[in-house]
């Protein structure tokens, strides 16, 4: 991988990591429209501790207090019913699916999953899922000519089975192109949160995921043409340009549809469809430089 693939690929990792979209299928999908190597899926999950520090650092002082409360909890019954100290177990609750999930899916991942068909399948469904989901919230926040307008769940309401179903939620983003941020925010919408709380919870649920992915694929690097150096600079890349997205994400969803993120996912995936139909763009594009 040269220094020029790696920016491009860090600063794609940066742009659609917190975006409804999918960060591993933009990346997947970059290199095969630009002729180059697939980055594969190590290169992918170490690029996202780029993006994953940026959420400590916007997060900071939230995931500060949550961490404060939950060691607090561990020895102090009392604590145990603080807000934050339950965030931090359903946090951990949370987690438990994509971490069984990744371990024993691996192989499709690292595979089957990166074929471009699929990708193109899972922007489409994925992306009307979150329209559905999209337009019951709007409905609730603004209500109609024959219905009042419906107060929607905060994160003061989450509990462990909601922690679960989030987690659930987050382990389909295993798949690339379905979105971890889109799937979770999806997931939340449909249980009745606000777009912000289903957002934030996403942020927050991903940290462990995303460094304990990361760390764990930290043994690939400097296989097949991904090396150390490039990778390094991809990281660094995604996490100065991750942190203006998630700042400006936080604020448009406070006032805005996701709908121009469900019309590019769709879009993009006809495009998909026909470019490897027409025989212009291979499936497995890339594939086979390891």
């Amino acid at each position: 991988m040269s220094w020029f693939e790696s920016f491009v690929l860090g600063l794609v990792q940066g742009l659609t990591e917190f975006l409804p979209i999918s960060s591993s299928a933009h990346l997947r999908l970059t290199a095969a429209f630009a002729g180059w190597h697939d980055p594969g899926a190590a290169f992918t999950a170490i690029t996202q501790i780029g993006t994953e520090a940026a959420v400590l650092i916007y997060f900071r002082k939230d995931i500060a207090r949550i961490l404060s409360a939950w060691f607090r909890s561990l020895t102090d019954r009392a604590m145990r019913s603080d807000h934050d100290a339950q965030m931090g177990w359903l946090v951990i609750v949370g987690s438990i699916p994509i971490g069984v999930l990744g371990l024993t899916l691996k192989d499709q991942i690292e595979g089957p999953f990166r074929d471009l068909r699929l990708i193109a399948t899972t922007l489409i469904v994925m992306g009307v899922v979150l329209g559905i989901a999209d337009r019951l919230a709007a409905r609730d926040e603004t209500g109609g000519r024959h219905r009042v307008a419906k107060e929607r769940k905060t994160l003061k309401d989450l509990g462990v089975r909601d922690g679960l179903i989030y987690g659930f939620c987050q382990a389909m983003a295993l798949i690339p192109g379905v979105s971890r941020s889109g799937a979770t925010i999806s997931g939340g919408l449909l249980m009745g949160y606000t777009r912000e709380s289903a957002a934030r919870y996403s942020f927050l649920l991903a940290i462990p995921a995303v460094l304990a992915s990361g760390a764990y694929e930290l043994k690939d690097v400097g296989e097949g043409h991904v090396s150390w150096g490039p990778t390094i600079f991809a990281t660094l890349v995604a996490f100065f340009v991750g942190y203006a997205v998630i700042a400006w994400f936080m604020k448009f969803i406070t006032t805005k549809s996701f709908m121009p993120f469900v019309i590019y996912r769709i879009l993009l995936g006809i495009l998909i469809f026909a470019l490897v139909w027409s025989g212009a763009l291979s499936p497995h594009a890339g594939e086979s430089g390891g």
